[in-house]
């Protein structure tokens, strides 16, 4: 069995798409959901954070338990369209992997229009690892982007969030590990894992 490494992006993904995770209030995710696509109130002038790890989402927003978390949304993109937002992304942390100085990765931060940051990655009980997960910010200037091209599908998963909150509640770790999405290594071409500090 292969090791994990620090830095790579685990992901429920196919030949042409891969799964990313949000989570919004009602008020958000059911219009969302109801026409396959983000439609107001989504905001298209703020920052939007999209995750393909689900289980680090689960600790963001409290297993959908947060005000203004309650829906998880799994949202399908096109893989050419996530690999256009990693080639546009700059890390939140100066990484001497990266960047020759910090000089360099604050000028490049400034006019960013992604960013890219590692968190620890979870456990299902919510347990730091070692091994780190991705979050994608898409600025304004590609928001239009991702919710006009680059969605494919908009699934609520937020009842199979509180089956699976159940299960682990009840102390069925088994059943509830056999309901979270399959995520495997997502194959970065050598400039994008570059780009964004990735193990390869």
């Amino acid at each position: 069995m292969r090791s994990v490494r620090p830095r790579e992006i685990r992901a429920d993904y196919d030949r042409t798409s891969i799964v990313v995770y949000q989570a919004y209030g009602p008020h958000i995710g059911r219009p969302a959901v109801e026409q396959g696509r983000f439609v107001p109130p989504f905001s298209r002038t703020r920052m939007t954070w999209i995750k393909p790890s689900f289980l680090w989402l689960m600790e963001r927003s409290g297993w959908a338990r947060k005000a203004g978390q309650e829906m998880v949304l799994a949202v399908r993109i096109s893989r050419a369209g996530w690999e256009e937002a990693l080639s546009q992304a700059v890390l939140t942390n100066a990484d001497r992997r990266v960047h020759r100085d910090a000089d360099e990765w604050r000028a490049e931060f400034r006019q960013a229009r992604v960013h890219v940051q590692w968190d620890p990655e979870r456990t299902l009980r919510g347990r730091r690892l070692d091994a780190r997960s991705i979050q994608v910010g898409l600025s304004q200037h590609v928001i239009d982007r991702y919710a006009d091209e680059w969605v494919l599908d908009i699934r609520d998963l937020t009842p199979a969030v509180h089956r699976i909150r159940r299960l682990l509640g009840d102390g069925d770790t088994r059943r509830a590990a056999a309901l979270l999405p399959r995520e495997r290594v997502y194959p970065l071409p050598p400039e994008l894992a570059r780009r964004i500090g990735a193990d390869v």
